[in-house]
């Protein structure tokens, strides 16, 4: 009697090792709806605006955004553009060691006249 009980326990033992569960929903059949054409796409504005501010000798119109060279007017178009989808994006201010406080000052003037209050300022050398 006891070979038997132990044979039945090494079958349960290996029964319930070797048992796996069918993944039910990935035989699921669900047909999803298509996007709604009509609507019109949503495109959502970067999360960090970056803005730096260049010497007289750096780059050629002393300012870029998020890599591209521009000079003020660009700049304050943009600005105001980006700051339509949202007020509350964050805008990373990067100056150069030798540039002119003015340039600054301007970058500062162009954000609080858009709207944007989210600012931070950091110096680079």
């Amino acid at each position: 009697m006891t070979p038997m009980i132990d044979v039945v326990f090494q079958l349960l033992i290996y029964f319930l090792v070797t048992f796996s569960t069918p993944d039910v929903l990935a035989h699921l059949d669900i047909s999803r709806p298509a996007p709604d054409k009509t609507q019109p796409e949503r495109r959502t504005p970067p999360k960090m605006i970056r803005v730096n501010i260049y010497a007289e000798g750096g780059r050629e119109k002393g300012f870029s955004l998020n890599g591209r060279t521009m000079s003020r007017a660009e700049l304050s178009s943009i600005l105001n553009r980006l700051a339509s989808f949202s007020r509350s994006q964050t805008v990373l201010i990067t100056c150069s060691g030798s540039s002119a406080h003015a340039k600054l000052v301007d970058v500062l003037d162009i954000c609080a006249e858009s709207g944007l209050n989210n600012l931070s300022v950091v110096s680079a050398e």
